[in-house]
């Protein structure tokens, strides 16, 4: 009933929110995705997508279709691998930023450890500047990371990479928090050269806002840990707030932070990596959208 190219084109354009970046990121043009979206739509027999010329966004019908096209398509995937009787080898270095540890990546690991078991795979969490550093110096194959959106800015961040999904940072904290307005916004932020941190400076920089560095952590854990005690907020994709942490309310006068792009990034295309980082990149593209927190 339905076609598993549709379905994939649905996919990338629910997780951009995007028919133009969905157009780039799958190499058609604009006008076969805005078809394939129609086409499935008169499958299914209901409205996906709610769009107008400014947004688009999932309808209730979309959001469901979202598993439905997941499931179908990684049941196609599988089988094609079985009846082909391809087997990936070799050793994959694939490298992604701290907040996916609290979202799903784990179950896309999972799926791509079962569909790929001979492939050896060796993970680094770190900032998500520091991975593109590590890409542009060859010692990563893959990575999944945080950017700025548009062109890619310096010359660690100089591959284009595919669009996984666009987000909006925004200010978190704890919900028993109160900022007064005439003292320095307390921040609880990485180090350099993390996006958040650069973002939240820059943002209270152009708005003449003092700041002061409450917290600074390596580790994801470490900030979660401060921001929940109270020691101030944080930057943080909307799409993934931990748990325990609330969106800090417009009220309190903070500077809007943005945009961000959630992109993934190959490294050198030879050698025996190509192979699972072109099936591993493939099927964090299917399930991108699982990456968000519910």
């Amino acid at each position: 009933m339905f076609d598993p190219v549709q379905l994939r084109t649905f996919l990338a354009v629910a997780q951009t929110l995007s028919f133009t970046q969905a157009a780039h990121r799958l190499g058609l043009r604009q006008s076969t995705v805005s078809q394939h979206v129609r086409k499935l739509e008169d499958a299914a027999g209901r409205r996906l997508f709610a769009r107008d010329t400014h947004a688009v966004d999932l309808t209730e019908d979309g959001e469901a279709m979202l598993g439905f096209a997941r499931t179908i398509l990684e049941a196609n995937e599988r089988a094609a691998g079985f009846f082909t009787g391809t087997r990936l080898r070799g050793r994959l270095r694939f490298g992604a930023s701290e907040d996916f540890v609290l979202t799903r990546m784990p179950e896309v690991l999972e799926e791509f450890r079962r569909d790929h078991p001979e492939v050896d795979l060796e993970l680094t969490v770190e900032l998500s500047g520091t991975l593109h550093e590590l890409l542009a110096a060859g010692r990563l194959d893959l990575v999944l990371a945080k950017r700025r959106p548009g062109p890619a800015r310096g010359r660690a961040e100089a591959p284009t990479g595919r669009l996984v999904w666009r987000d909006r940072l925004v200010w978190v904290g704890t919900d028993r928090l109160r900022l007064d307005a005439r003292r320095p916004v307390p921040l609880v932020v990485f180090p350099p050269p993390a996006v958040t941190r650069a973002r939240a400076l820059e943002a209270l920089e152009r708005q003449g806002r003092d700041w002061r560095i409450a917290c600074t952590s390596g580790s994801l854990n470490g900030l979660i840990a401060a921001t929940r005690a109270g020691l101030g907020v944080m930057a943080h994709s909307l799409g993934m707030i931990p748990p325990g942490l609330v969106r800090v309310p417009s009220r309190a006068g903070l500077p809007d932070l943005g945009g961000v792009d959630f992109v993934l990034l190959h490294g050198e295309r030879d050698g025996a990596a190509r192979g699972p980082a072109d099936a591993l990149a493939d099927a964090i593209l299917a399930g991108g959208d699982r990456l968000q927190l519910p």
